[in-house]
């Protein structure tokens, strides 16, 4: 990736996850030292999006994404190689062997749908994600960035994309800057990783949980 053309902010954030990447890059045969950076590149994004909730509130602007509310999740969703690694080390580790094979069922059903499809078409079609249980992630602390940075200022758009998804002109109402930062972070933290011949590739969601929970960390 070419880093001339980026702004100030975006910099800051693409070296952050550069950083990161070097570090994990460092770590790459220490599972826990590596998921450390990832989750240290999770808590800062996380850290600017309570902030940017806080100054929201007080400046009266709405954010509308809450417990419950999951028309995201029902759309695609990409994540990274070490992204799914993460994710599916943590459902592991954390959910009992009940939940995971419900979530390994689900994430095989998707994939034989979403797998047919055009990229286009991918984009359009609307599926729950295989971690959504009773309106909510089931995983949580773990889900890729993609989920993180994604925050609507307007409920009723996100609802309209749900429902209406062939219409061009209608896209959620989603707060610009945490996209922004989220993006480079994880741009830098995968030229850091490229930089160390450790490619990362791109997985549809339920894709990488399908492998990953049937054949561990070989993504």
């Amino acid at each position: 990736m070419t880093t001339n053309n980026l702004t100030e902010h975006e910099q800051l954030f693409y070296n952050d996850g550069f950083r990161l990447g070097q570090e994990a890059a460092k770590q790459i045969t220490d599972e826990k030292a590596f998921f450390k950076c990832i989750e240290e590149m999770h808590l800062a994004i996380d850290q600017l999006i309570d902030s940017l909730l806080v100054m929201a509130k007080k400046q009266e602007i709405a954010v509308d994404c809450k417990k419950g509310c999951a028309w995201c999740c029902h759309q695609a969703v990409y994540a990274n190689s070490y992204e799914v690694h993460y994710l599916g080390a943590y459902i592991q580790k954390n959910l009992k062997p009940l939940a995971q094979t419900e979530i390994l069922q689900r994430a095989i059903n998707k994939d034989e749908q979403t797998s047919v499809l055009k990229d286009e078409d991918v984009l359009k079609f609307k599926s729950p994600c295989p971690i959504l249980k009773d309106g909510a992630c089931s995983a949580y602390h773990a889900r890729p960035m993609a989920c993180r940075i994604y925050l609507s200022m307007n409920v009723n758009s996100c609802l309209e994309f749900y429902k209406n998804p062939e219409n061009d002109e209608n896209y959620p109402a989603l707060l610009d800057f945490p996209l922004s930062a989220g993006r480079m972070m994880n741009e830098g933290f995968i030229e850091a990783l490229n930089a160390s011949e450790i490619f990362v590739t791109e997985f549809r969601l339920e894709e990488g949980l399908k492998t990953f929970l049937t054949k561990g960390s070989n993504l």
